[in-house]
């Protein structure tokens, strides 16, 4: 049994013909218990002759003997040259190797009791595997929410030490504006200007990458599935990281967008194997 990250749950079960009964009893225990991931259940079955203690039937080995020699009497006769059979291929034959009375239905029927009954437990243990790396995820995502936090209030300090200085910078553009053409009204210029200054204003991403924040670490400690809503919240946290980087007016704060797309990427890939 094994799993991969998926948006949602996908059970695909390939087990050896005979014992697709099977099939409808495991999809209703794993998604009893599991709710996303490409989920996988195969079985190999192999049978092994044992020659010590053969129980060959004389009889049936006689039919079996005389038979293969009428064929290879008629293909002479017809001038085709067969191949000798071997042990292996007689022993093959229907009835030769008797299984002790027991029904092929009746030993299939068994096999299936048994593995229904074995696979709780391999479900159990497949849980287990899929908790402990859970436990290792929510280490990591912890850590990058820490440092998106870190780069945000970088951000922010950049974002206010830009703001201070939006007043002067202000006046200087107007007066090159209106020295360079003085038919050009004064105010307009200003009112321009002082639009473009609201537009650059970063306040509002970041006090919303903020939030997202709080929310992903409440997210993390609360009980049940959580991947969906940790892969909506992850979104969300790129769409800001992007408007902050299209609104930037600073080498500093950029720099700071890039590498925040950088680290909310990597968090999202993580937040994909989250069930």
């Amino acid at each position: 049994m094994r799993g991969v990250n998926a948006r949602g749950l996908d059970v695909r079960i390939r087990f050896p013909e005979g014992l697709g009964a099977l099939d409808a009893s495991l999809r209703a225990q794993i998604k009893s218990r599991l709710t996303r991931g490409a989920i996988s259940v195969s079985l190999r079955q192999s049978k092994s002759a044992v020659t010590e203690g053969l129980a060959i039937d004389p009889t049936q080995l006689d039919a079996v003997l005389a038979g293969l020699d009428k064929i290879q009497d008629r293909a002479m006769q017809m001038g085709i040259t067969l191949a000798q059979p071997t042990s292996a291929d007689v022993l093959a034959q229907r009835g030769v190797w008797p299984t002790g009375g027991v029904d092929a239905g009746d030993e299939t029927d068994a096999m299936i009791t048994a593995l229904e009954a074995d696979f709780g437990g391999l479900l159990d243990k497949f849980i287990e595997m899929r908790a402990a790396e859970g436990a290792a995820l929510e280490t990591i995502i912890a850590g990058q929410l820490q440092t998106i936090e870190g780069l945000t209030a970088q951000a922010k300090s950049v974002a206010q030490d830009a703001q201070a200085g939006a007043p002067d910078a202000l006046a200087q553009a107007l007066s090159r504006i209106t020295n360079a053409a003085s038919d050009i009204d004064p105010d307009r210029i200003a009112q321009e200007l002082a639009l473009l200054t609201v537009k650059a204003d970063v306040t509002e991403e970041l006090d919303r990458l903020l939030a997202h924040i709080d929310a992903a670490r409440a997210l993390l400690t609360t009980p049940g599935p959580k991947g969906r809503k940790l892969d909506f919240l992850s979104q969300e946290f790129n769409r800001e990281a992007n408007t902050l980087c299209s609104k930037s007016n600073s080498t500093a704060l950029t720099n700071i967008g890039v590498e925040l797309k950088v680290v909310i990427d990597q968090m999202r890939e993580q937040i994909q194997n989250v069930e």
